[in-house]
């Protein structure tokens, strides 16, 4: 990719929609210490009121949160790093940020649980005989190297402290379409099965929905990609013109851009199948709707959770955004996001705060014993049933692909926009 290009395109288009910085302004101190108020950005998916509530109880600080759809939080972090003190989102936002100059290092001897953080992160693989999927795998953009570049030797600088990650696919309503096998029939091609027609959609975030497309059109036997995780020029091009003549036949019903409205395509039965994040299959069952979240026989897209220092964080502010980011390893944000699905990087840690039957469904994909509620306190798993994809070694086990921003990042945006307004 060039990056010097990727950033000044970046910005000069992110400038032009009129992203806006908000100015911190310090209030006097008197007699008495103020108490540091973190400004958190990121997406619906982790910023959550029930973890915000917890950790300013637990941490004495104030937190903001600011959530917004992924490439509106992406376009603000990289425009205006004053903007806010932490951005948590996922790794294929870390080239744009660094090159854009709105992050800065952290150092790993701040990081408490640092040691305790798994070989998916550090490694690229949850296990040794893995699949390692294209694209950016989170250890190649974890380290500072001595270039000031990211890649994967280690050093006591990262650029991101991991946390939650997860591997995505599609769901359906098996009201709607019959129910598949995982790993055997369930497949990215039923995206643009013509049977579908009218009730398909696709989260609107190309660094995401690109992938999901790519998969579901090489799935489908309509081209076939030499290296997925960096397509070239033509590829894309012929991507989308298999896209772009699939929505001129009414073949896509939306594009989403937040886990809420993902749930609302889906339990209005606005589609019958959908790109989808685990909150929102959690949140659609929550509320009585048979969605499987697919475990495609082509593998998954893998996404790495990031949490990155704005540029601008200085002082006291910084020194609560670390107590945040040890927070969130320190045993119970890990257990809250796993009932939605969600794996933290020292799973260990969250366990005892886990019951037995929460456990062995989420992260040892054995039948749950019990119902088992997800976040909002409404069951959304039922006694009896297995977690779609297994354990957490078979589903990381299978990655097609991770979310990546390419080397032609620049052209394919061009391409989703003009897609999308077709």
């Amino acid at each position: 990719m060039n990056s010097k290009q990727t950033r000044r395109k970046f910005l000069s288009s992110t400038l032009k929609t009129g992203a806006l910085g908000l100015t911190a302004t310090a209030a006097p101190m008197v007699f008495c210490k103020t108490v540091p108020t973190l400004r958190v950005m990121g997406t619906h998916v982790t910023l959550q009121e029930e973890l915000r509530q917890k950790a300013m109880q637990d941490l004495g600080i104030n937190i903001v949160f600011e959530p917004k759809g992924s490439a509106a939080v992406l376009q603000k972090a990289a425009s205006n790093p004053q903007s806010f003190d932490l951005y948590e989102q996922w790794s294929d936002s870390i080239n744009i940020l660094w090159q854009a100059q709105a992050i800065q290092p952290i150092d790993t001897e701040r990081l408490t649980y640092w040691s305790e953080i798994n070989a998916l992160t550090k490694t690229g693989k949850i296990v040794p005989e893995a699949r390692l999927g294209k694209g950016d795998a989170p250890n190649k953009l974890l380290y500072v190297q001595k270039d000031n570049s990211l890649g994967s030797q280690p050093s006591g600088q990262i650029s991101f402290m991991p946390y939650v990650h997860n591997v995505d696919s599609f769901g359906y309503n098996t009201n709607m379409i019959p129910q598949g096998k995982p790993y055997e029939t369930e497949s990215w091609g039923w995206l643009l099965d013509r049977q579908h027609r009218g009730k398909v959609a696709l989260v609107n975030a190309p660094t995401i929905g690109i992938f999901d497309a790519a998969l579901a059109a090489q799935a489908k036997g309509l081209m076939q990609f030499n290296n997925i995780g960096n397509m070239t020029i033509n590829e894309i091009d012929r991507l989308f013109e298999i896209l772009t003549e699939r929505k001129q036949q009414g073949h896509f019903a939306g594009f989403w851009t937040s886990v809420p409205q993902s749930v609302d395509f889906i339990t209005s039965k606005r589609v019958h199948i959908q790109s989808m994040f685990s909150p929102g299959v959690s949140a659609a069952r929550g509320q009585g709707f048979p969605i499987t979240y697919a475990s495609p026989k082509e593998g998954y897209r893998a996404w790495h959770g990031v949490m990155c220092l704005s540029s601008q964080t200085r002082g006291r502010v910084k020194d609560a955004a670390y107590d945040y980011m040890n927070w969130w390893l320190s045993g119970y944000p890990g257990a809250f996001i796993a009932r939605q699905g969600y794996y933290i990087s020292n799973p260990d840690r969250s366990r005892p705060l886990m019951s037995s039957a929460e456990w062995d469904y989420w992260y040892k994909g054995m039948p749950a014993a019990t119902n088992l509620t997800g976040t909002d306190g409404k069951i959304s798993v039922k006694a009896g049933t297995v977690r779609d994809g297994g354990s957490y070694h078979k589903r990381f086990s299978n990655i097609a692909v991770w979310n990546t921003v390419m080397d032609n990042y620049d052209y394919s945006l061009d391409k989703w926009y003009a897609f999308l307004n077709s």
